[in-house]
């Protein structure tokens, strides 16, 4: 029993989900902290959940025509100072290399933030011609950026990883399809992998991408009463176009500035599907994304030859599911079991000798902690049933999350009583960065997360700050 509180979460999600959650990613070995403030370690039960990650949605890309590239992760400062609004953006965020040993460098280096400033003096010396469009490349990277003071594992570090997109159209109708493309591979992935429903909307002009036209974002629901931004998407028009000179002449001969995108997913997803999946026992992984799906633990107190060998072929029958044996001796049946529910492998076979005298075994399910007794020669056909609904439940589950805190108001009093209820609330508002400063004010702290595409009816719908005819509905909550 002591060993299973040492090991074991302490805090209760719903009690203090701070500590909760820090306790989960420290104790199931998903991360751990390093001697640079704000930056984490990724050990391998995480880094290999971003690796899946990278295959599944890398292969979408390429699909869709997209080829990976790396540019330099140092970037000069006459480069990034091109597009000002952009800069501007990033300033408070920004790391700069001053000196190489002892010698002041000649110009500071930027420590790659984003990496428009770095990629689009290539684009503009590749781009010629409507021939060389589309141009779409993306680099999986690493990015710094320092500015914040609270940083939270996986949600707000100072490093995280990404994937970065950046295509290049002729026109804006080819960009368009581009959106729907990219959002679509980042919404389908968050769904059918991560379990994790998602709000995808436009962001206000207050909250877009510095230097974009528009961006359009994946909004989720955190147990916590916050919502967190997603994967997300850059309508870039012909901004950067212009401020690093990447122009074409099109099939009539004439001068044209390119039309771009950028688009990300980050590790920050990760953190999202710990957060919502998990309980107060540990981990929960959607099997999609689990490297070992399943657990065998043979149920004995000594070498039992019979037991570890039907184990052993239950392990070699169940390989494409990557399966541990736990055969360990010199801990209990009741550890072992702590132990991996702890770190979030989704389904437990234990095996006994009264289990081998049945010729069954019985699976026991992470997520609702339900216990079958299993004929041995059904085994396979039941793992892959109880894995496929395990995802499906992980999805529901998350969905009735989310539904159950969405609420709808049009007036200030109602938005506030639901904010401070921990909801993500629908209201009318005018397209102004001032209305939403007093916004955020009144709330104590909400923000604008996105405008949904679908919209209730608008007409005669007052901005619940100024009082003036609404622009459009968007989702209003505190957020990290």
């Amino acid at each position: 029993m002591t060993k299973k509180s040492k090991e074991g979460l302490s805090a209760k999600k719903e009690e203090n989900f701070s500590e909760w959650f820090q306790q989960l990613i420290i104790k199931s070995e998903l991360a751990d902290y390093s001697p640079v403030s704000g930056c984490i370690v990724f050990r391998p039960a995480s880094f290999n959940i971003w690796e899946k990650t990278k295959e599944v949605i890398d292969n979408e890309f390429k699909k869709v025509g997209i080829k990976n590239v790396y540019f330099p992760m140092f970037i000069p400062e006459k480069l990034l100072s091109k597009e000002i609004e952009h800069v501007k953006g990033f300033a408070p965020e920004v790391a700069w290399v001053t000196h190489a040993g002892n010698t002041k460098l000649n110009e500071k280096l930027a420590i790659r933030p984003t990496s428009e400033a770095i990629m689009y003096g290539s684009y503009s010396k590749w781009i010629r011609s409507w021939r060389n469009l589309p141009l779409k490349l993306n680099q999986w990277v690493n990015v710094v950026r320092w500015e914040f003071n609270n940083p939270i594992p996986f949600f707000r570090t100072r490093e995280f990883l990404f994937n970065e997109g950046h295509n290049a159209y002729s026109n804006k109708k080819e960009l368009d399809k581009d959106k729907d493309k990219i959002t679509k591979i980042y919404s389908e992935f968050l769904k059918n992998y991560m379990a994790l429903p998602s709000l995808l909307g436009k962001k206000t002009d207050k909250e877009k991408f510095a230097g974009a036209v528009a961006t359009y974002s994946s909004e989720l629901y955190l147990p916590n009463g916050k919502a967190i931004q997603g994967p997300d998407y850059h309508d870039d028009g012909q901004n950067f176009a212009k401020a690093y000179n990447i122009k074409f002449l099109d099939k009539s001969g004439k001068e044209q500035f390119a039309y771009q995108s950028t688009y990300a997913i980050s590790t920050r997803m990760l953190g999202i599907m710990f957060a919502i999946h998990s309980d107060n026992k540990g981990l929960i992984i959607p099997p999609k994304l689990a490297e070992n799906k399943i657990v065998i633990i043979p149920l004995m107190f000594e070498k039992n030859k019979d037991i570890l060998k039907k184990a052993r072929e239950l392990s070699s029958e169940l390989s494409r599911h990557n399966p541990i044996v736990d055969d360990r001796l010199e801990v209990t049946p009741g550890y072992k079991f702590n132990e991996w529910e702890l770190k979030g492998i989704p389904l437990r076979i234990e095996i006994g000798p009264k289990d081998l005298n049945k010729k069954e075994v019985v699976v026991a399910r992470r997520d609702n902690e339900k216990k079958v007794s299993v004929k041995i020669k059904k085994i396979e056909e039941y793992i892959n049933n109880e894995l496929r609904k395990m995802q499906e439940t992980l999805f529901k589950k998350a969905q009735k999350l989310l539904n159950d805190n969405i609420n709808k108001a049009d007036n200030l009093k109602d938005a506030i009583r639901k904010i401070n209820g921990k909801k993500i609330v629908l209201v009318p508002l005018k397209n102004s960065s001032n209305v939403e400063e007093i916004l955020k004010e009144k709330t104590k702290g909400a923000k604008t997360l996105n405008i949904p595409e679908k919209q209730p009816k608008i007409k005669g719908k007052k901005c619940i700050i100024s009082g003036e005819q609404a622009d459009y509905w968007v989702y209003v909550g505190k957020s990290y």
